[in-house]
């Protein structure tokens, strides 16, 4: 995170004091707009973009963050596994972090930690042009210092060998979080959409006994309000409240309920 206001606080920052955090997810709609609306509306912290499903633009990263900014939000990506220049350009948009999805292994872990890391912890390719320098502001020594300190770095554990290697992955240096991917882990585990499925629920206990166990926060979606509150009783920080286009779906629909009557069934 580059320059902000002085009472800007990051994600990161607010996982590092303990703080409940709040988060929404942005990708088919990336408007001004939409974070215009979430920051009016008040209680979001932050949002992730979504580059896995929704394979979002370097341009509309840059609008998400710079939108989110301007509403005393902070943001970070969600990418798939693709390469390092990818989580570079992420990072020179502006964002506050990067999280990885699809992780099978801890090793995988380690090398999207290499991606989102300068020397001497990681690889990442040095450019002071990006707003994480301030655009050419910064040197090169400060920007490593400076995005090797603030730089959220999180890591999705929706399969298998993610779960299976979960205490491994919280005990990686600057691993500063872990986001269980509810649906994709019932996928995995066999319970599609089961959200009180026992073997879910295990899965969850054991992720929240790693964090526990490494000092590390870990978030999830609020799937339903029964659901985050089990969640959040398991020791969950960060939440994540609806993606847009979801968002959007349940205010129309919202709408028509309120005007009953005049839509044709």
């Amino acid at each position: 995170m580059a320059s902000a206001p002085p009472s800007f606080r990051s994600i990161k920052q607010r996982l590092q004091a303990g703080e409940p955090v709040n988060v929404f997810c942005v990708g088919r709609l990336i408007h001004p707009v939409i974070f215009d609306l979430h920051g009016m509306l008040g209680g979001f912290h932050g949002c992730w973009i979504d580059q896995e499903h929704a394979a979002t633009t370097y341009e509309q990263i840059v609008l998400a963050s710079a939108c989110c900014r301007a509403q005393g939000m902070d943001s970070f990506v969600r990418m798939p596994m693709t390469g390092y220049a990818q989580a570079t350009a992420n990072l020179e948009a502006g964002t506050g972090g990067l999280m990885a999805a699809r992780i099978d292994t801890a090793a995988e872990a380690e090398t999207f930690v290499s991606w989102a890391k300068f020397a001497p912890r990681g690889r990442r390719g040095l450019n002071t042009s990006g707003f994480d320098a301030d655009y050419g502001a910064l040197s090169l020594a400060e920007l490593a210092q400076r995005a090797n300190e603030r730089n959220l770095v999180a890591i999705q554990i929706e399969t298998e060998g993610a779960l299976a290697e979960c205490e491994a992955i919280a005990a990686i240096q600057d691993v500063d979080m872990l986001f269980v991917g509810p649906s994709d882990l019932s996928q995995e585990l066999g319970v599609i959409g089961n959200w009180e499925s026992e073997k879910l629920w295990s899965a969850y206990e054991r992720v929240a006994a790693a964090c526990q166990q490494h000092k590390k926060s870990w978030g999830t979606i609020a799937v339903n309000p029964t659901f985050a509150r089990r969640v959040q009783s398991l020791g969950c920080q960060l939440l994540s409240f609806g993606m847009d286009a979801i968002i959007y779906r349940r205010g129309i629909e919202g709408t028509k309920r309120s005007f009953e009557g005049f839509f044709e069934a």
